[in-house]
């Protein structure tokens, strides 16, 4: 019944900062799915292990979930347990491998990526924390990769992944699970749902953009059918394989749908979004947006609000390319504060260690302890649960926070579609140029200190080197880095962030403007790119 298929290595299969991540027709060539996989599968040894299994329902899940049930039979993994039609969300994956104490999980999903034939495809190996593997392991399986010349597969019928139950595959045991059920018992364990749903029962409304995406089920559930929302708040609910033609990302500029229903004249009190797979979210209020940055310091500064932590929390932690609003909450509240490279997995030794609780990155991702993913949902509940214990707006909640600690106007600026060698060169050339400009006055800003930021764990004494930054003396800064999320070429990415205690409702653009052209000239893109300006601004 095992049969083992000669295959060639591919040379691209070098995993990002979650996964592996490709258009779908390339993911779709011969053999391209299954030498990842049984590349793993050669790096970790899965014989006599159980893994969590599921995705976000985009387009050739339910092929590649089958060869992967099959591989794995064939593998001698001992047991799957796979989120029923497929579907599991990162978080509730996440939460899962913790709470069964499995060996580890596999999320089909590319995230935020847009789906379909011509859209994006992706692969995320979790380990038994919970969290990505790590930067040693991805890249003995990326060498594996270069050399695979065979792989095994189990020669039976797909299985039915509609029904809940168990089944077997040869000596595998397979247990196919409603997705939902244990997630939602970790988040009561967590917020105050009793408090939430007395807010709805009086006349609290909400939007909730799932983007025809994996967490619509979760959303309907917990908003809906929980906590009383009114029926119809989770837009986009019903999951679908080219996500409806919506590119799942949860921003300003592609979930175009929530906000304009936030900044009507007739907006509900509350609007959030989730990405494809549901680890990622945007906070709206009437008329009103929060920054991912914004919102993980207003986070930090109301935990005591929050059953789960009203005891206290350890520390938090942010990527480097996210403002430094969250640091100076952390300084007041006299908590651990660090700051790392951009990938969820450098927050987990932070978490075994207990040196974190909450942390948070700029594009769009929150999260805590409770599991090792950042998890959009459990970030819009938080919301929901200091708006219940306050009574004040999602406006008047981030206006007194600036008030208290002064506002970062920040905003990125994506620069896509670029060569791959073009990017690498424009970085590599600003790296040398860095130095000569400690000191320097540019304009009205004093450069305090402009450097390759360089992350020393503390808990496992690696160091990584990610992306670039120039340190005004006044707080301002601006980041470099190129992206490990695109499919294909390569994405330069420009951080803008202006610190400001005393102007704190202006337009963020108009503020961060000077620093922007200033940016831009520095790294000269528009003569090594011939872009203008940027393609996405968030």
């Amino acid at each position: 019944m095992i049969q083992i298929i000669s295959t060639k290595p591919y040379t691209d299969q070098k995993m990002g900062t979650a996964g592996l991540r490709k258009k779908s027709k390339v993911m779709m060539q011969e053999h391209y799915f299954e030498n990842f996989l049984q590349s793993i599968f050669n790096t970790i040894n899965p014989s006599g292990k159980t893994f969590i299994v599921g995705g976000d329902g985009r387009f050739y899940n339910d092929i590649a979930l089958q060869k992967l049930i099959k591989m794995s039979a064939a593998n001698n993994v001992k047991k799957l347990i796979i989120g029923q039609n497929g579907y599991l969300s990162t978080p509730a994956s996440s939460n899962l491998i913790l709470k069964r104490h499995t060996d580890g999980g596999f999320v089909l999903s590319a995230s935020h990526n847009p789906g379909g034939e011509n859209g994006d495809f992706g692969i995320k190996f979790a380990t038994q924390t919970g969290g990505q593997c790590s930067s040693q392991v991805s890249d003995q399986i990326y060498a594996n990769t270069q050399t695979i010349s065979e792989f095994k597969i189990y020669n039976s019928p797909d299985i039915d992944l509609s029904q809940i139950g168990l089944y077997k595959m040869g000596s595998m045991e397979i247990e196919i699970i409603d997705p939902i059920v244990d997630y939602v018992e970790l988040m009561k364990e967590i917020f105050d749902f009793n408090l939430i749903k007395e807010m709805f029962q009086k006349g609290f409304t909400m939007r909730f953009d799932a983007m025809n995406a994996v967490t619509g089920p979760y959303a309907v559930r917990i908003f809906e059918d929980i906590l009383g929302a009114a029926k119809g708040s989770v837009l986009n609910a019903v999951p679908k394989p080219d996500f409806g033609g919506l590119h799942p990302d949860p921003n300003l500029v592609y979930a175009a749908e929530l906000v304009k229903i936030m900044y009507a004249d007739d907006a509900p009190d509350f609007g959030a979004a989730n990405d494809g797979d549901g680890d990622r979210n945007m906070i709206l209020g009437k008329k009103f947006f929060v920054t991912p940055s914004d919102s993980l310091a207003i986070l930090t500064d109301n935990y005591n609000l929050i059953p789960a932590y009203k005891n206290g929390i350890y520390g938090v932690a942010k990527s480097m390319a996210t403002s430094t609003a969250v640091a100076r909450v952390a300084a007041n509240k006299k908590i651990g504060y660090y700051e790392v490279p951009t990938g969820w997995k450098y927050f987990v030794n932070l978490m075994d260690s207990k040196r974190i609780t909450f942390c948070g990155e700029e594009s769009f991702g929150t999260g805590s302890s409770h599991i090792r993913e950042k998890d959009g949902i459990w970030a819009v509940l938080f919301w929901l649960n200091i708006i219940a214990a306050t009574g004040k707006s999602v406006e008047q909640i981030t206006l007194e926070h600036w008030k208290k600690y002064g506002r970062s106007y920040y905003l990125r600026f994506d620069f896509d579609g670029i060569s791959t060698d073009t990017a690498n060169l424009l970085m590599k050339d600003l790296t040398l140029k860095l130095p000569s400009l400690n000191g320097q006055k540019i304009n009205c800003f004093e450069v305090d200190k402009a450097e390759t930021f360089v992350y020393n764990d503390p808990v496992d004494h690696s160091s990584t080197t990610n992306g670039l930054r120039i340190l005004f003396a006044d707080g301002s800064r601006i980041v470099y880095r190129l992206s490990g999320t695109s499919s294909s070429g390569a994405t330069l990415r420009v951080y803008i962030e202006r610190f400001n205690r005393d102007n704190l409702q202006a337009d963020p653009r108009i503020m961060v403007d000077e620093l922007l052209k200033i940016a831009m000239d520095i790294a000269e893109i528009q003569q090594r790119t011939g872009k203008k300006e940027a393609d996405v601004t968030t």
